[in-house]
């Protein structure tokens, strides 16, 4: 059986890339976070051989956007802080 990645392929990109685009992305990588299994790396979310799709997506955003992966580990560090 195949696995639903192959079959769906890639989520497409938006037209352009906003802020908000952004904030949906780090999400989605953050999320779908790979997770050591004894077949290999999983996405902790979906159970999907990592990256899944929504991280793939997520990184094509980011990087369609410019960032760095020093300002991608920012703005994750960021969303997963606790909040006051």
């Amino acid at each position: 059986m195949e696995s639903i990645d192959n079959v769906l392929g890639d989520i497409p990109l938006p037209p352009y890339v906003t802020a908000e685009d952004v904030t949906f992305a780090v999400r989605a990588i953050s999320v779908h976070a790979a997770e050591q299994w004894p077949g290999g790396p999983r996405c902790r979310n979906d159970r999907a051989p990592h990256p899944c799709r929504l991280h793939r997506w997520g990184r094509r955003v980011l990087d369609q956007r410019g960032l760095t992966e020093r300002q991608i580990r920012a703005l994750i560090a960021e969303q997963e802080a606790p909040r006051p």
